[in-house]
């Protein structure tokens, strides 16, 4: 018997009545899974991915452990970049490393185009792997934003203060807007490839531009955003923004064309709506919050519904990626209370 399509959460961003609000969790395929933890044992991330029938795999897990209102593609925003001529290693304790940094406009020139299918074609043969199989609720595709990307690119790895981005950013506005063009080009060819894979929603990563000031911002990052999102428009699908440690970039981003603004634990959901924000809203809680005991968990997942089902358009996700700290039996837990909770209200 075939499962019905669970459709909350594209219910929910369109600010319809879905019955519940939906939750699923960023980074929720691996880390905390012990059957995840068995496969790295074997496989590093990057042989994970290429391999579609073990990266559905891994993507379909949560879902049914947790029983999620939505599937994320277990990938990493590193995955396109070699298409590009990036050199780039996910080094374990440390992250993405650059082996060949961006380091002038000449670098820039070097880089290539993507051709997704070309180029990438096990990521778009695991989203429709995943959908021959069915997957009962919208599979979420992703990108990295391109000051996110450039950041990777050209401090080399990952950074605490971004002084060797800001500084071509600042001093080299030729190299800096080219550098912005290309990873756009990039982001928007990658994003329409898995839409018409399969993808039902798309979230883009701007994970570090919260360290720009809202000025920087509007002149440096915000035209390339626009393109890129007024590129996806037409694609017909849910976009969502995130970055961390961005709430005073969260009004630049509901001007933006998508649909969704997701919040990191340090913006209140109600900061957010007063800050006259109309579109949805996905978020909040700390991840850490969720290595307490199950009586705090409760109720700070009860006060952030609260806030959110006070607009229907809204989905519960955590302010940031699940840690692998955390067990996956308080994931369904969550899971499970926030199906509840927001039932009876």
């Amino acid at each position: 018997m075939t499962t019905p399509f669970n459709d909350t959460m594209l219910k929910a961003i369109r600010g319809e009545e879905a019955g519940h609000v939906p939750v699923w969790f960023m980074r929720q395929a691996g880390r905390s899974q012990p059957e995840y933890r068995k496969l790295k044992e074997k496989y590093s991330l990057f042989e994970i991915t290429h391999q579609p029938e073990l990266c559905a795999y891994v993507t379909r897990l949560p879902v049914e452990q947790y029983d999620v209102d939505a599937a994320v593609l277990y990938k990493d925003i590193m995955s396109p970049l070699p298409a590009l001529g990036v050199d780039v290693e996910i080094r374990k304790g440390v992250g993405p490393v650059i082996h060949n940094p961006i380091r002038s406009k000449h670098d820039v020139e070097k880089l290539g185009e993507i051709d997704p299918e070309a180029d990438v074609p096990y990521v778009l043969d695991t989203i429709k792997l995943l959908t021959q199989e069915q997957l009962n609720v919208p599979l979420i595709g992703f990108t990295g934003a391109p000051f996110t990307l450039a950041s990777y690119m050209i401090e080399g790895g990952p950074s605490k203060n971004y002084n060797k981005t800001k500084a071509m950013m600042y001093s080299e506005p030729e190299a800096w807007f080219m550098l912005m063009d290309k990873l756009a080009n990039m982001a928007i060819r990658y994003v329409k490839s898995q839409i018409a894979a399969g993808a039902k929603v798309i979230q883009v990563f701007d994970s570090w531009v919260g360290n720009l000031n809202v000025e920087d911002y509007r002149f440096y990052i915000k035209p390339t955003m626009e393109r890129i999102f007024e590129a996806l428009r037409p694609e017909g699908v849910p976009l969502i923004m995130f970055g961390v440690g961005a709430g005073h970039l969260t009004k630049e981003w509901s001007e933006l064309p998508l649909d969704v603004v997701g919040l990191d634990w340090r913006t209140t959901i109600r900061d957010a709506r007063g800050m006259g924000i109309k579109k949805a809203l996905q978020g909040n809680l700390d991840p850490a919050i969720l290595l307490s005991d199950w009586d705090t968990i409760e109720s700070r997942v009860k006060a952030i519904l609260d806030q959110g089902m006070e607009q229907p358009n809204y989905v519960f996700n955590l302010g940031h990626g699940v840690v692998p700290e955390i067990k996956p039996e308080t994931l369904r837990k969550v899971t499970e209370l926030v199906h509840t909770y927001s039932k009876r209200s």
